[in-house]
């Protein structure tokens, strides 16, 4: 699991999300799994269903549209096979490649919505500050990655 896999699914859980992270899926008659999916979260009030792939590639556009057409594609099937089985099978899967850059003109990749790391981390880091100092509002202890981000954006008695 990578730190960015780690914020990314506390992100989600913190927002009330079901969150499922590095999931193995299609489990290979010879041993083995088809792929590994690194965030999915679900959203039980909104039924919001999510699909996160984050990367750090320095892979060409042919190289990434090739691995997550087949990743995405796939994953389709799977998190309503495998992972969230009791979701109804029409329920739409919003996927998003979180990649190191997101280059004008282009948002998509393989058919996912693209975010850069910067684009997610600037989001993330609005919801945090909106929290206050950790002395009044502290993102709950199970939440380590975010809580930092409070203490080292908003202080814990007072911004720094």
């Amino acid at each position: 699991m990578s730190h960015l896999e780690n914020l990314i699914a506390e992100y989600y859980d913190w927002k009330g999300y079901l969150v499922k992270q590095n999931i193995k899926v299609g489990k290979l008659s010879h041993g083995g799994w088809e792929m590994e999916l690194d965030v999915i979260a679900f959203d039980p009030h909104t039924g919001h269903l999510i699909h996160l792939e984050p990367s750090i590639d320095a892979h060409s556009w042919a190289t990434r549209e090739e691995r997550f057409t087949k990743k995405f594609t796939s994953a389709r099937s799977y998190i309503l096979s495998e992972v969230f089985t009791w979701l109804d099978s029409s329920i739409e899967i919003e996927q998003v490649a979180v990649l190191v850059s997101h280059p004008k003109k282009r948002d998509f990749l393989a058919g996912a919505k693209i975010i850069s790391i910067d684009e997610l981390l600037a989001e993330i880091r609005e919801k945090v500050i909106e929290c206050g100092i950790v002395a009044k509002n502290a993102i709950p202890e199970q939440y380590p990655l975010l809580r930092t981000l409070q203490l080292s954006h908003n202080g814990y008695y007072k911004a720094l």
